[in-house]
């Protein structure tokens, strides 16, 4: 009866309006930028919006409209346009470029055609590409500006590094924020290793002042914000996907085998003037391999891993609604297992790699009256992963360190292998297999509501919401460990090549690990809340919204001083005329109780402006320019980093490192710590941006974004300044500075030709530092300063070759850093003084831990629903240190890599590519900065392939599906880079080997 009503009184409308003619039936197709159906997409007209219809599967809408009105399209992810409606053909409305929704969180959202913020964003459909088992391994290469690194590792420690614009401070948090449907989460981006890609709508990235005004002391490193699906107008969704993986460790390190390491020792203890430990007897044993159980020939990583691990994800949603109640669900499934070889020879466990998750969202947005809406979402996750023996007994580590000929696996007697020099826990057989495990349990409650209340009763365009957030996360451990024998069996004497005498060693006890054997890991909760009153209006060409907002957050970990209370009040304007030029004004006032009490409270304004010029008078006649915008901005944003807890106050510590204040009762003395610094305040960002946005030949975008940001007063120590004599740590000081620059490209093209489909992207991102002041300590020479270089600039001895004999050591130039030998490392006078010490240090390469260059480009095609996916994500100006054992071998009796072997100097081979070899520590050759221990840490990789199937609808159609797809995906498939030994990515001692996995799925929807 009420639809009735609402269908006379539009028809009652249409009449009335005769000027407009008298077609009250208005057809249309709303498609996205790409040409496909947009459905569940809300349809109104705009003076009379209790006439509103919704887009059915094909994008298709019939609304009783008069021609010439303008009708208003609003799509499930918040895009909007307005058209005036077309009563004589079938219209078409395409959700284009100008009409994509940037969000910027707080429930703040604007058209990218108004939008004065430099924001990127990325959707569903890119995001759920690579099969990943959490959103932040979805992001790589596929968003402009923001720079994401891979970890490698058990599935749940492949936490992804992240930051936007490069490195800008000196106090080492260039951390971003992580915003979950408008609600910034926990502090360590757990919330986006537990978020599925499955469950995610867009992730924006909000990189200048415009755009990260709101978020207070929290924004300074710029904001990835997270927007979860929702529900569809007036549309019912079932679907499913499963993917199953076939997954490989890839670039294992190739360590050499025993008759290599053997000889290598031996030539190593020469080097070091030492006698050889191996005989000649005993290294025909090790090549012969006819005594396995006297002289082994371990390889260890083919007896620790097996070739192939697998993974499976499985994912139901339902999502849909009414005007009135609109819903998404989602139950993810996932479990990993990994690589461990022969993990269920114990009776009742299995020491396998293995990880499980299960993931429950359920997003719901109610219309409670025609002027109250409601918006509830929950996340609930659980997750399960178990490891062989201990984190603390450094299996990987070991696996690569451990020599193949240190000890067999297991004895003759069954024992596991070990002796006085590589005792049984260096085993990593049985630290893989016989020494237990360890299992995990994380547990993690996301929820919020959002109450917003129209207040046109009042004035017209009054509204206030209110938000509330709360986060519970805890992590528990088990460790379940049991303690074996262990022993080898040694020659001791031989005779004519033959052992006749032996000796037997035995070590270890028979029993399990007593003690507390599970425990809190970590804890994590937070309350979040935000009020607002805001305020729109249109009057002729101007168009006014203006907002107060108010928010509140409360951290605790577990531990003690982890409590962090933070809120803002903010002042928000954005003003438009004549649908051209644009306008955003901000003041935020911030507080934070890890600031000094007296000075906990910083004001940050920002401005943006602007122009929409391809809605001027002269862009009319043109049919090139689709949409061009060209923006600006500038703003003072603070954060709370600080130096140290407490930082205004001197610290006295007692014998047992506890405060004064809190340990009267020591009588283990005390010890006057760090000075007070006095007159603090916060550091500051002073950011600017220059951006500009084109559409273009219906379906080439394009943003380019220039920045320039100072980020002042930061917090240093005083210590490069004042004298040893003071006795005391200096103060920390609020002076450093940073500069920095640089410039963030984003395209993409997509045309449709008929039945094919082409779609190209890419995105650009250069960044970089430049330090201006550190109070850094007086330097014997200009070149030795870091102010003036970039943030992270690796200073470092420049090498010449290597020491041929004693004649060029004694007619080169004195090297101060202990005695050297033949085959060690020669450096370069860099500043004349006819002595090489560390005043000859100078910058190399760039920084280890942020590229300054970061790149994605993909390829899509498609013809009648066969089509085929590539994305490629590549990192330059970035350096490796290669200062792990596998470039570094045999000091401590660590093993050595086939690499080093075959690569290092001899005097056959004076051009190699690493020094002699030795058996103790040469200071000469392991200065931790030198070019010999440096690369190119580039890199090309194809991140995601794949070659997919969509069925056809006249096939889907009779069986009632909406869509059905089924795929091929590879991950990770190969890297192009100037790393020898292992991935660029997973660099280091105890670093996992990368994967690549090959996907195969299917996804159907009804």
């Amino acid at each position: 009866m009420k639809k009735y009503k609402i269908t006379v009184l539009a028809m009652m409308t249409c009449m009335a309006t005769s000027a407009f003619g008298q077609d009250c039936n208005v057809k249309g197709k709303v498609i996205d930028l790409k040409g496909n159906p947009v459905e569940g997409a809300l349809v109104l007209v705009v003076d009379n919006p209790q006439v509103q219809v919704a887009t059915d599967r094909n994008g298709m809408f019939d609304i009783a409209a008069t021609e010439g009105r303008d009708i208003k399209v609003l799509t499930w992810n918040d895009a909007v346009k307005v058209v005036p409606a077309e009563g004589k053909k079938l219209m078409t409305v395409v959700m284009d470029f100008a009409s994509e929704n940037v969000d910027y969180g707080f429930g703040l959202k604007h058209t990218r055609m108004e939008s004065v913020g430099a924001v990127s964003t990325v959707y569903a459909e890119d995001i759920d590409t690579r099969s990943a088992m959490n959103l932040g391994n979805s992001l790589y290469g596929n968003v402009t500006g923001l720079t994401t690194m891979q970890k490698t590792g058990n599935v749940q420690d492949r936490n992804v590094s992240m930051s936007i614009r490069g490195l800008q401070t000196l106090n080492g948090n260039n951390g971003v924020l992580l915003v979950i449907d408008g609600l910034e989460r926990d502090n360590n981006w757990n919330a986006v290793n537990f978020i599925s890609p499955e469950e995610v709508e867009s992730v924006s990235v909000l990189r200048d002042a415009a755009a990260v005004a709101l978020y207070g002391y929290r924004g300074i490193n710029g904001v990835v914000n997270v927007v979860t699906k929702r529900g569809k107008y007036r549309t019912r969704e079932i679907n499913f996907t499963y993917d199953h993986s076939f997954n490989a460790q890839t670039r294992i390190p190739e360590m050499a085998d025993s008759y290599t390491y053997a000889r290598s020792v031996n030539e190593a203890l020469v080097n070091d003037g030492r006698m050889a430990r191996y005989t000649k007897d005993e290294l025909n044993a090790f090549k012969s391999g006819q005594y396995p159980y006297l002289y082994p020939n371990v390889n260890w990583a083919d007896e620790v891993f097996r070739e192939r691990g697998s993974s499976d994800i499985a994912t139901l949603t339902f999502r849909g609604g009414s005007t009135k109640l609109r819903y998404f669900t989602l139950l993810n499934l996932q479990n990993d297992k990994g690589f461990i070889r022969n993990a269920n020879v114990n009776e009742g466990y299995s020491t396998q790699d293995k990880y499980s998750k299960a993931n429950f969202r359920s997003n719901l947005d109610i219309d409670l009256t025609s002027t109250t809406r409601m918006q509830a979402n929950l996340m609930g996750m659980l997750n399960e992963f178990s490891r062989p023996s201990s984190d603390s007994d450094k299996l990987i580590e070991k696996v690569f360190s451990v020599p193949s000929a240190a000890f067999p696996i297991r004895t003759e007697n069954g024992l596991w292998g070990g002796n006085s020099t590589w005792k049984g826990d260096m085993n990593p057989v049985y630290l893989s297999q016989g020494h237990g495990y360890t299992k995990g349990h994380t547990r993690a409650l996301y929820a919020d509501m959002v109450l917003r209340q129209n207040l046109s009763s009042l004035t017209k365009g009054l509204n206030a919401s209110i938000r509330i957030g709360y986060d519970n996360i805890a992590s528990y451990l088990e460790d379940y460990r049991k303690t074996e024998k262990y022993g080898m069996q040694s020659v001791t004497q031989w005779e004519n090549g033959v052992p006749v005498e032996y000796s037997n060693f035995e070590g270890g006890t028979v029993g399990n690990v007593s003690g507390d054997n599970s425990w809190l890991n970590w804890q994590h909760r937070s309350f979040n809340f935000q009020g607002n009153v805001d305020w729109k209006r249109s009057w002729g060409k101007h168009d006014l919204y203006t907002m107060l907002l108010y928010t509140y957050k409360y951290d605790n970990m577990n531990g003690v001083n982890n409590t962090l209370y933070t809120q803002s009040a903010s002042w928000y304007t954005h003003y438009g005329y004549n649908n051209r030029y644009f306008a955003d004004f901000t003041l935020t006032t911030s507080a934070s109780n890890k600031l000094d009490p007296d000075s906990r409270w910083g004001i940050a304004p920002t401005v943006g402006v602007a122009w929409l010029i391809s809605n001027e008078p002269f862009m009319k006649d043109q049919h090139i320019i689709d949409f061009m915008k060209l923006r600006a901005s500038f703003g003072i944003i603070q954060t709370d980093n600080i130096p140290s807890q407490g930082y205004w106050n001197t610290s006295v510590s007692g014998g047992d490192g506890y405060p004064i204040q809190e340990n009267f009762g020591s009588d283990g003395g005390w010890t006057e710590g760090r000075l007070a610094s006095l007159d603090g305040t916060t550091e500051k960002a002073y950011k600017y941006n220059l951006g500009l946005d084109v559409s273009m030949l219906k379906g080439l975008t394009l943003s380019v974004d220039g920045f320039y940001e100072r980020r002042s007063d930061i917090w240093v120590s005083a210590a490069g300044q004042n004298s040893a004599v003071l006795g005391v740590k200096s103060p920390y000081v609020n002076v450093g500075v940073v500069d920095s620059h640089g410039v963030e490209i984003g395209s993409d093209y997509s045309k449709q030709w008929g039945d094919f489909k082409l779609n190209l992207g890419g995105n650009f991102s250069f960044s970089r530092s430049k330090i201006k002041e550190m109070l850094e300590e007086p330097r014997a020479y200009d070149y030795l300063y870091k102010t003036g270089h970039s943030v992270g600039q690796i200073f470092g001895l420049q090498a010449i070759g290597y020491f041929v004999d004693e004649a060029d050591i004694a007619n080169s130039l004195p090297q101060q850093f202990g005695p050297v030998k033949p085959g060690d490392i020669k450096y370069k006078d860099m500043n004349g003084d006819k002595i090489i010490n560390e005043n000859d240090m100078v910058p190399m390469g760039y920084n280890s831990s942020c590229p300054e260059i970061y790149y994605g480009f993909n390829v899509g095609l498609e013809w009648k629903g066969l089509g085929f996916y590539a994305q490629f994500q590549g990192t330059g100006n970035y350096t490796a240190y290669l200062d792990s054992y596998l470039y570094r071998p045999l000091v401590d009796n660590i093993s050595i890599s086939r690499y080093a072997a075959d690569n290092h100097w001899t005097p056959n081979n004076p051009t190699a590519r690493f020094p002699r070899l030795s058996t103790e520590t040469v200071d000469n050759n392991t200065q931790y900065n030198s070019s010999v221990w440096m690369a190119d840490r580039s890199f090309l990789k194809l991140r995601n392939c794949e070659v997919y199937y969509k069925l056809p609808s006249t096939w889907l159609d009779k069986i009632r599906m909406k869509q059905a797809k089924v795929y091929v995906r590879g991950v990770d498939l190969f890297s192009i880079d100037n790393i020898d030994l292992t991935d660029p990515e997973s660099m280091g001692n105890g670093v996992w080997p990368a994967t690549r996995s090959i996907h195969v799925g299917l996804s159907v929807g009804i």
